[in-house]
């Protein structure tokens, strides 16, 4: 990478990165707290409510998140977490991925499946044609072998595999 020394000593600082986390975490547990709530946190005489172990759970990273909360407010570096074009490759990951996630329920895993591969192999590795629709392609049948049809699991389909009965 040329990365400029500017782009080297800019970007968030560990503190702010540390608190933000924390600060996320904890909103994290209280939502899992407030729906366990709704749902029921109380023993039943079938046993425990579907709400009593999820409830704990995120009062433990309610607790835990306000530690470090409090301990990265006090005790954290002041110093760069990362640049920001360390982060720009970061998103060039993410960003693939979540549209990936989120398509799965449209195209199916394995179109999207073999869109991300083949994506990742172009643009990221830059590998020729040939090689990433090997890949690209081969993936998701290998994929649909193994689980649908050895292991007998369903994976998320969508309209083209509707379209070929698979």
């Amino acid at each position: 990478m040329s990365d400029s020394p500017d782009d080297q000593s800019t970007g968030p600082r560990q503190h702010h990165v540390e608190v933000a986390v924390a600060a996320g975490m904890a909103l994290l547990g209280v939502v899992t707290m407030a729906g366990s709530l709704q749902v029921g946190i109380g023993w039943g005489a079938e046993g425990p409510k579907s709400g009593f172990f999820p409830f704990w759970i995120g009062l433990i990273v309610v607790l835990t998140s306000l530690y470090n909360l409090a301990r990265a407010w006090k005790h954290a570096s002041r110093g760069l977490f990362a640049s920001w074009s360390q982060l720009g490759q970061v998103m060039k990951v993410v960003v693939p991925l979540t549209i990936y996630v989120a398509a799965i329920p449209w195209l199916g895993i394995y179109i999207a499946s073999a869109l991300l591969i083949g994506g990742f192999m172009r643009w990221i590795g830059r590998y020729g044609w040939v090689l990433t629709l090997a890949i690209a392609i081969g993936m998701p049948v290998l994929t649909y072998v193994t689980f649908e049809m050895w292991f007998l699991v369903p994976l998320p389909k969508g309209p083209i595999e509707d379209m070929l009965g698979l």
